[in-house]
């Protein structure tokens, strides 16, 4: 009964939403479009609820072809970000089309989040569980880790060992939490910590946000990341 009632606000929430936003979505797109060639929203594939992988909507904030490089984790400094893109992933803007994934199902307003399916490989038995419930807009983890792509620019060349050491398994503890007890009241409360996170990056403008904290000195030391021995996730 109370995943039919949550299944229930996600819809009215979502689509309420998109009724409202639709014509400022529809001004990003433009924005978009004008500042790099190519398409305006980027699709993802993700791994949903069950393990299932299914197609998650962003506006594109990087330069066409943003895997290129071979590196799927963003630091706040990667030089793919577009201008435009740069102040939509800032303010988490870029994610809006997401409450497309909400109203199909895919998604809810606050869950685990959707993995890429190269990180998921390195997910354990334990950590699979979080794809009990629909992945959200808004997680625990996320919510905890709004400087995410400051901490992995401050790693530098070895952001995706420490974002799989490290960073991944911080937030997966959280979601796995969430996952065991889940109610609509913590739900009331990820989304009021994720909503106060990008106030305060809108009130600090282009002065940025102090860091909140700093990575360990392992993965502050310049590296090459073919130089270091890649650990399990979560060790």
């Amino acid at each position: 009964m109370a995943m039919l009632l949550k299944r229930g606000l996600d819809l009215a929430a979502a689509g309420a939403a998109l009724a409202v936003l639709l014509p400022y979505m529809a001004l990003l797109a433009l924005l978009v479009k004008a500042n790099s060639p190519g398409p305006a929203l980027y699709r993802a594939v993700r791994i949903g609820r069950g393990g299932r992988p299914f197609v998650m909507y962003k506006f594109r904030s990087m330069r066409q072809g943003p895997d290129a490089s071979g590196l799927r984790v963003t630091s706040a400094d990667d030089p793919r970000i577009t201008g435009v893109g740069r102040f939509l992933r800032r303010t988490k803007q870029d994610e809006l089309p997401q409450l497309w994934n909400i109203v199909k199902g895919d998604m809810s307003l606050v869950g685990t989040r959707p993995q890429d399916p190269l990180y998921f490989r390195h997910y354990t038995a334990e950590q699979r569980q979080v794809f009990r419930l629909r992945p959200g807009l808004v997680s625990a983890g996320n919510a905890a880790y709004p400087d995410e792509e400051d901490l992995l620019a401050q790693a530098g060349d070895q952001s995706e060992e420490y974002f799989l050491n490290e960073l991944m398994p911080a937030k997966l503890r959280l979601d796995l939490d969430y996952v065991e007890r889940p109610s609509l009241r913590r739900d009331l409360g990820i989304l009021l910590r994720a909503i106060w996170g990008i106030a305060k990056t809108l009130a600090a403008g282009d002065r940025g946000n102090p860091p909140r904290r700093t990575v360990s000195a392992a993965y502050r030391q310049p590296a090459s990341m073919g130089d270091i021995q890649r650990k399990p996730a979560g060790k």
